[in-house]
């Protein structure tokens, strides 16, 4: 009995390292859009992604066919939101959560709330709908749209414009 439960524990690191292994570092670069960290130093995303990957080694034995990637992708979501609201209302309960961060570190993306910041990650750079994003944030769709929308409003306002050339 205990050689049977090792051998399924050796099964199961082993495939979680080969999952860890191919996608650690695209999640690592959400997580660092996320936190709108530079990507010189991430140490806020890469505490979440190694939460994120823990959680999901914990319950790889129920993954039951869902895709490890999403599930760690969801992890790293939430624990990014639960984080905004924690630095941003310590001990309020109000229903909002992710006003603009101090110190306008974080490039462009910096300059976004975390729930801007969070659905417009999720829908551009992770590939997700509308939809997918909503369900995944527990938002309405109207308002996972209406965030993306003022996101994108607020890049264009910010971002370099290129300038003519001589």
């Amino acid at each position: 009995m205990r050689e049977r439960r090792a051998a399924t524990d050796r099964r199961r690191a082993r495939e979680f390292e080969v999952f860890a292994a191919g996608a650690a570092g695209r999640l690592l670069h959400t997580a660092a859009l996320l936190t709108a960290e530079p990507p010189t130093a991430t140490p806020r995303a890469q505490r979440l992604l190694e939460a994120a990957l823990a959680r999901t080694y914990a319950e790889w034995d129920q993954l039951r066919g869902e895709d490890p990637y999403d599930r760690t992708r969801r992890e790293l979501a939430l624990r990014f939101a639960q984080e905004a609201w924690r630095v941003r209302r310590p001990g309020r309960w109000s229903g909002r959560w992710g006003g603009r961060r101090a110190g306008g570190q974080g490039g462009l993306l910096g300059g976004l709330g975390a729930q801007e910041r969070l659905v417009l990650v999720l829908q551009l750079y992770e590939g997700l709908t509308e939809e997918q994003t909503a369900s995944l944030l527990g938002l309405p769709e109207d308002r996972a749209r209406a965030l993306c929308a003022r996101a994108m409003s607020a890049l264009r306002r910010t971002a370099p414009r290129g300038e003519a050339g001589p």
